[in-house]
């Protein structure tokens, strides 16, 4: 392949001389101001590998010539090597400001002039086939992240529609359910993004926030496999029942082991980590795995707590509600189990904001 040099001088003889240097190794193209250089160059578009420039010229100059080219980017892609017979040191910083990559003087030498034009051809060649290939890689990556970014969008719908089918579930089996479902989800999620902030040591990014506040909504899952008699039992249960009735974090453990393969396993474990572990308390005195302090996954410590708040300030076939005041101190007193100290800490922080979310529900 040969590639087709420019050479862009209002003086004959001088192109003349260029051409002979060159026409062994290039195409020549020539241009006798820069008005028709600019022309050559526009119909040439990407055929054109350097350009070789006088700077004084009638019509338009090869100032004016290296503006248009700046303001086009065309430097980007195409080498220029001004050709003048004396150029000042604020001639040549102009021409480097502007993009010029060379220099060469009059009277011309024909081995430097072929060595000079032949490195940057060369030069821009490589670059321009590097940057096309960056291009084309580039395109490719982008094809492959939209279709990955599409492949995610679709696998959180299919998590949520999980979540939502075995919440709706939930609902139905327990009368009560659907409104703290929704109630747990708000109050887990004020706790998440201020424990988030003031412990970044925990690593809950907004995305695991939004995970462990949809889990959430499967906390009781369990109690769907729980006999109506005991669930709905107003009063107090006896020993046997409190203990089959302790039996919904397993129950909804089993539920989503059975369901493992069919959704994302990140989003899966998490709903585990809640089903399983919202009943355990920081002094170990929990339930169902006697867990203690950091052994209990964050995100059913923050549920519990979100849990045993919706719990305590509604009505329940077995209890009257309490105030959010009392609430608030039965569980920051320990009287409803040992939380973290953190958590109670987050807990006291965001105890308005719970009973504006509580409110805004009444």
């Amino acid at each position: 392949m040969r590639y087709k040099i420019l050479i862009v001088d209002d003086v004959y003889i001088n192109r003349e001389l260029l051409k002979e240097i060159l026409r062994d190794d290039y195409d020549v193209l020539e241009a006798e101001n820069g008005k028709e250089a600019l022309e050559v160059i526009e119909k040439e578009k990407g055929n054109i590998n350097a350009v070789l420039l006088d700077l004084i010229m009638p019509v338009m100059d090869g100032f004016e010539v290296l503006e248009h080219m700046q303001s086009k980017k065309i430097l980007d892609k195409i080498p220029v090597i001004v050709i003048s017979g004396e150029t000042s040191m604020q001639i040549e910083k102009k021409c480097f400001d502007y993009g010029v990559s060379d220099f060469i003087g009059r009277p011309y030498k024909t081995a430097l002039v072929q060595k000079r034009v032949q490195n940057m051809v060369n030069q821009y060649v490589y670059k321009n086939q590097l940057e096309e290939k960056v291009a084309d890689q580039t395109a490719v990556l982008r094809k492959a992240y939209d279709k990955l970014q599409q492949q995610t969008k679709m696998l959180e719908k299919r998590n949520q529609d999980i979540i939502d089918m075995l919440g709706t579930i939930v609902e139905y089996r327990n009368l009560e359910s659907g409104e703290h479902i929704q109630r747990v989800k708000g109050y887990t999620r004020i706790l998440a993004e201020d424990f988030a902030k003031n412990y970044p040591e925990y690593e809950l990014t907004p995305d695991m926030i939004n995970t462990i506040v949809s889990a959430s909504a499967l906390h009781d899952l369990g109690k769907i496999a729980i006999p109506d008699s005991i669930l709905l039992k107003p009063g107090k249960l006896t020993k046997d029942e409190f203990e089959y009735m302790k039996s919904h974090t397993l129950r909804g453990c089993e539920i989503l082991d059975s369901m493992k393969d069919d959704w994302d396993p990140v989003t899966q474990g998490v709903t585990y980590e809640i089903a399983r572990s919202h009943h355990e308390r920081y002094d170990g005195k929990g339930y169902p795995d006697g867990l203690k302090g950091e052994e209990i996954p964050v995100s059913a410590q923050l549920v519990s707590v979100a849990d045993v708040y919706d719990a305590l300030i509604n009505k329940r076939c077995y209890k009257d509600a309490f105030s959010k005041e009392d609430a608030f101190h039965m569980i920051v007193n320990g009287e409803c189990g040992v939380f973290s100290p953190k958590l109670m800490q987050t807990f006291r922080n965001v105890r308005t904001k719970f009973e504006q979310f509580a409110d805004g529900l009444e």
